[in-house]
């Protein structure tokens, strides 16, 4: 029986809220064999990103080759990138491998506020990395910065998707979690408008949210499911989460991918 694999190109999160270590257990709670390619390593807990130490962009491209080239890949997602040279070497192993099923998650700044992604990286994230992807998850601050306008209603959340998906993605979901009311998410893909409700779970605990969420995407992917029923499940996985999210620390708790197991 083939055991399906994902592979998360992203930062690393001390804390074990979000990056590589929420993504791994996003990928074991959802019956997917987890590998890494680590872009950075913060030093980072729930109140404060204290430090990041970015990899090497040639240490990335090997990471990747070795996980590709032994074990296999069914999909992979990005979340933190930090840099030009890290997305163009990303960009790069992406192409050369054929990696169809990618899942970006175009993280730019830390639940505490902290950037995780130069200025000067924004275009290459957008021509570089977009057009290569098969989905992808802004939240409303990542989409008005992807695409230099506010996005505060139901209506930019439209116009927005329909910018970023002229950048190159097949899908695009517009995460609403910043709106008040229900938790909505719009998915676009080109042709069609689909909007996603979930109730909204009243918690300060978010930490790693985004990360989860797309993790749980490409988790879905690796195991076959179509684009829409990938998106589907990882809402409801998402929602779960973030009702078992882990009062931890003195800060913003993190999301509990692992909800339902001890």
């Amino acid at each position: 029986m083939a055991i399906p694999r994902a592979l998360s190109i992203a930062g690393s999160d001390s804390g074990g809220g979000a990056g590589i270590q929420a993504d791994l257990k996003t990928f074991a709670a959802l019956g997917v064999y987890g590998m890494t390619a680590i872009t950075a390593v913060t030093a980072q807990n729930t109140a404060e990103v204290v430090g990041v130490v970015e990899m090497p962009p040639e240490s990335v491209a090997q990471q990747i080759d070795a996980v590709v080239g032994d074990i296999g890949v069914d999909a992979a997602k990005t979340g933190m990138l930090s840099s030009e040279p890290i997305i163009d070497a990303v960009a790069d192993r992406i192409r050369h491998h054929r990696i169809a099923a990618l899942v970006v998650d175009p993280v730019m700044i830390s639940k505490s506020g902290a950037p995780l992604l130069r200025p000067e990286a924004m275009n290459a994230l957008r021509n570089r990395l977009l057009p290569l992807a098969l989905v992808v998850t802004p939240n409303l601050h990542e989409a008005g910065a992807l695409t230099g306008r506010q996005v505060r209603t139901t209506e930019e959340m439209e116009e927005a998707a329909r910018a970023v998906r002229d950048m190159g993605p097949r899908y695009v979901v517009v995460k609403g979690g910043h709106l008040s009311g229900a938790a909505v998410d719009l998915v676009y893909d080109g042709a069609r408008m689909d909007w996603m409700e979930a109730p909204r779970v009243h918690t300060p605990h978010t930490h790693g949210t985004g990360c989860v969420f797309s993790a749980a995407i490409a988790a879905g992917l690796a195991r076959g499911l179509a684009v829409p029923a990938a998106i589907r499940e990882a809402k409801a996985f998402i929602t779960r989460a973030i009702d078992a999210a882990l009062p931890l620390g003195r800060g913003h708790g993190p999301a509990n991918p692992m909800h339902g197991r001890r």
